[in-house]
Formats: structure tokens, C-alpha cells, sequence
């Protein structure tokens, strides 16, 4: 059976309906969450639901009774996360799961960005536990400028402190097609895929395609990564978030955030969902 953690949040649901699409049946696919009433609808479609709490080590053990492959999707709890992991690991171990693919980060083991510091430890730990792994860096996310696109219009421009650096954002469907391509396929043991869109962009140019296809102006503002800090929090983000989000725009200043390693070109078997559809798609709900 292939388990998959957090199967009630966007990524996790997502990456059902694409084992379902490579010819997964739902009986052979167990649904982990930390609430199963919020799964309710998956056990209605015939998936497994069982219940399993990353803070929880008692629910873990009986939730990977069985489980062959298992999709561990990073914590969004950003309070000890690597604690959280290991819980998940050792239950997989003991449960005698026989492959672990994990959410990483894009460039994890190398990047100086501070988002990849609980995914190179949590890396770490998958490789000293002796279970076969595969390592699904995703890069970022267009939802990550598409997901609050009403205030986006409304406030007319984007900000950052990524100046004009370049970086390989991707749909989080097609983020879920490559989960799903590594879990339902074999051969991937001991991967590590570096994933990301096809094309490079900066955010003034992501912001000159919501103008455009919005009719709306949208211009991109840069800032120093302080002054960017400090408009964050004067938007009642807090300091600590405010600094993780400013550190990741330097990244993409670095570059730390592209690749052209075509990954998940290959894990997908067709080219990455351009921008302008994302876009579209996004204006459209």
C-alpha cells in the first residue's frame, strides 16, 4: 500500500487524484491525517483513512501498518519540524516501510536559505535510517503569488528583495505528478530530484503577466531584505516569518531557487505548466 501524510492539505490531495490518474487503485492508497473528520470524503471515494499526527507518535505506528511506499510531506508546523519527522521515520521503520519520498527543499544540502536548514537535517535522518528514500526537492511555488491574488490587484504591485534574480517556480499539481510518478513507478530508489518549472523569471516579470492578463497594473517593488523585514511585520507577520520569507527572496537573488536540471520535466513525462496557464487558471476560480 502507498501512504501519504498530510492528505487533506492542497499538495496531498492533489497527489491522490494523480496516483488515481497513473492507475492506483483508492483501496490500495491509505490517506494519513491529523483530523480523519477533514478526510471524510476520501474514505467516501474509497480511499483508507487513518488517523496520524506528526506531534503524535502513538497514531503513527498503527497508521503505516501495512504501507509499502510512504510520501512524507514536510510539516507546515514550523516548531521543531525536524522533531516531527523523526517521529514519522522511526514509526516507518518499525512498520518495515520499504520506500520514504520526502518534500524537500530545491538545492537543500547546499543552499544557504533557511527554509532548507530542517529539510537538510530531516534528509539526514531519512539517509541514517537505512530505508530507501527518494528526495523530491520541490522548488517554489506560483501559488505562492497566485494564492492571494485578489489582494495581489487590489494593492496594484508585488513586493520583494529578490531584485532581478531568477528563479523556477512550478504548480503545485505538477509538484503532486512527480510524488505520484515516484511512488506508483519503480526504479526510483535513492533518487534525489532537483524540481522546478521549465522557465526562469523574475518577479517583475511574474508581475508584468498578472498585469497583462488581468487588465489590472501590477508592478513589482524592490527592497533591501531590512526594509523588506520591516514591511512584513508592519503587516503583522511575525518577525521570525518575516525573516525566513525576506531570506528566501535573497535566495532567489542567488539563484538558489532555479534549476535547469529538467526533473520534473521527466518525473511528469511533459513540459511543466508554463506561467501565463498558471496564471489563468488561478484568475478563472
Amino acid at each position: 500500500m502507498i501512504a501519504i501524510t498530510g492528505a487533506t492539505g492542497h499538495l496531498g490531495r492533489l497527489t491522490l487524484e494523480a496516483l488515481l490518474r497513473r492507475g492506483v487503485p483508492a483501496q490500495e492508497i491509505v490517506a494519513l491525517a491529523r483530523d480523519p473528520h477533514k478526510a471524510a470524503d476520501l474514505a467516501e471515494r474509497g480511499f483508507t483513512v487513518r488517523q496520524a499526527d506528526y506531534h503524535r507518535p502513538e497514531t503513527l505506528a498503527a497508521a503505516l501498518q501495512g504501507v509499502s511506499k510512504l510520501l512524507l510531506i514536510s510539516s507546515s508546523d514550523l516548531q521543531d519540524r525536524v522533531g516531527q519527522h523523526r517521529n514519522v521515520l522511526e514509526a516507518a521503520r518499525s512498520a518495515g516501510v520499504k520506500l520514504i519520498a520526502y518534500t524537500s527543499l530545491l538545492k537543500a544540502d547546499t543552499t544557504p536559505v533557511l527554509l532548507a536548514a530542517d529539510h537538510r537535517a530531516t534528509e539526514e535522518l531519512i539517509r541514517a535510517s537505512g530505508i530507501p528514500f527518494v528526495f523530491l526537492r520541490n522548488g517554489w511555488y506560483i501559488e505562492n503569488y497566485t494564492g492571494n491574488l485578489e489582494q495581489t490587484l487590489g494593492q496594484g504591485g508585488l513586493l520583494g528583495a529578490a531584485g532581478e534574480g531568477r528563479f523556477t517556480p512550478a504548480t503545485r499539481a505538477d509538484y503532486a505528478e512527480a510524488a505520484a510518478a515516484v511512488l506508483a513507478d519503480e526504479g526510483h530508489e535513492n533518487a534525489v530530484y532537483e524540481l522546478g518549472g521549465d522557465a526562469a523569471m523574475t518577479l517583475g516579470e511574474l508581475a508584468a503577466e498578472l498585469s497583462r492578463q488581468s487588465g489590472r497594473p501590477v508592478t513589482y517593488t524592490n527592497l533591501s531584505v531590512d526594509e523588506y523585514i520591516r514591511t512584513l511585520v508592519g503587516f503583522g507577520l511575525p518577525e521570525g516569518a518575516a525573516a525566513v520569507y525576506a531570506d528566501a527572496d535573497a535566495g532567489i537573488e542567488r539563484g538558489d531557487l532555479a534549476t535547469d536540471s529538467g526533473d520534473l520535466r521527466r518525473l511528469i513525462g511533459r513540459p511543466t505548466t508554463p506561467l501565463a496557464d498558471a496564471i489563468a487558471d488561478a484568475l478563472r476560480r
